[in-house]
C-alpha cells in the first residue's frame, strides 16, 4: 500500500539521521554559515545528472550546482555518496544541498524543502531484449508474475512497491547493481529516471528501453527544511540562469533532443 511505503520511508529517513548525525534541530545552515563555499550531496551514479569522468565527477546536476556558486559568488564542494543518504544528510546541515535526479515528493517534503524545479524527469523502464514484458500495462496487469528492480529510496523505488508489492521489488544500493541483476537474470525489469535508462542500454548490450513512460516528474534542489535563506539565494540564481538560457544549454550539453 502507497501509506505503509511511504511511512516506511519516512522513518527510514529520519532513524538515519539521528544515527548518523544526531537529531539536533535541522535549522543550523544558512548559505552563509558556509563561508562562501556551497557544499553539495549528490550519487554519482546516475548519468547524465552525476557521473564520473575519471576521477571527477561531472553531469547536468553537478554543472547546474556550479553555475549557482558562481553566480552567488561561492566555491562548489560535491560529496559522493549512497542515494538514501542525500536527504538525512541535507536534512541535519552535514551539507548544504542535495541534487541527484531528486524529484519534488510529499514524503520528502516532510523532512526537507525543494527549491524552484529546474528539469522535467521521466521514469522508465528496462527490460531484457525478447522480454514478454513491452509495455508498462504488461507489468501493472501481471502483478506478482514479475520481479521489478530499482534504486533504494528513489521514487522509482516507491512507486513500484506501491503499485507491485514490496515483495515483488528488488531494492539495489546502486543503479548499476539493479542492472547487473537484469542482465544476470535476476530480476525481470528495472524501473529508473529516462536518461540514465538509456545510458545503461547504450553500454549494455541485450537490454531496451520500452517506448511507454512509468510517470513523468519534476526534478529540483533540496536544502534543510526552513532554511529560507539559503533555499532563497538558490531559486534567485536559478531563476537568472533559465532566463539567460545557462541551464538549458547545460541540459543540451549532456541530452540530446530526441
Amino acid at each position: 500500500m502507497k501509506l505503509t511505503k511511504s511511512i516506511a520511508l519516512i522513518l527510514t529517513v529520519l532513524l538515519t539521521a539521528c544515527t548518523l548525525f544526531g537529531c539536533a534541530g535541522s535549522h543550523r545552515i544558512s548559505g552563509t554559515a558556509k563561508k562562501g563555499v556551497l557544499t553539495l550531496a549528490t550519487s554519482a551514479d546516475f548519468p547524465p545528472y552525476e557521473f564520473y569522468d575519471g576521477e571527477q565527477i561531472v553531469g547536468i546536476d553537478v554543472e547546474i550546482a556550479q553555475a549557482i556558486a558562481d553566480y552567488l559568488g561561492w566555491k562548489l564542494q560535491v560529496e559522493d555518496m549512497d542515494f538514501n543518504a542525500i536527504v538525512p544528510s541535507v536534512q541535519n546541515g552535514k551539507y548544504d544541498i542535495g541534487m541527484a535526479g531528486l524529484t519534488v515528493d510529499a514524503d520528502r517534503d516532510l523532512v526537507v524543502d525543494f527549491s524552484d524545479s529546474y528539469a522535467t524527469g521521466i521514469q522508465a523502464i528496462i527490460v531484457p531484449e525478447g522480454s514478454p514484458i513491452t509495455c508498462c500495462d504488461d507489468l501493472l496487469n501481471n502483478i506478482g508474475k514479475y520481479k521489478i528492480g530499482v534504486q533504494l529510496a528513489t521514487t522509482g523505488d516507491i512507486y513500484a512497491c506501491d503499485d507491485f508489492g514490496t515483495e515483488n521489488v528488488e531494492e539495489y544500493s546502486k543503479c548499476g547493481d539493479a542492472i547487473l541483476a537484469l542482465t544476470a537474470g535476476k530480476i525481470d525489469a528495472v524501473i529508473l529516471d529516462k536518461e540514465p535508462a538509456k545510458a545503461f542500454v547504450a553500454t549494455n548490450s541485450g537490454l531496451k528501453l520500452l517506448d511507454t513512460e512509468y510517470t513523468v516528474e519534476n526534478y529540483a534542489i533540496i536544502a534543510a527544511e526552513g532554511n529560507s535563506e539559503l533555499l532563497a539565494k538558490i531559486n534567485e540564481a536559478l531563476d537568472a540562469l533559465k532566463k539567460d538560457g545557462t541551464i538549458d544549454q547545460i541540459v543540451a550539453k549532456y541530452i540530446n533532443a530526441d
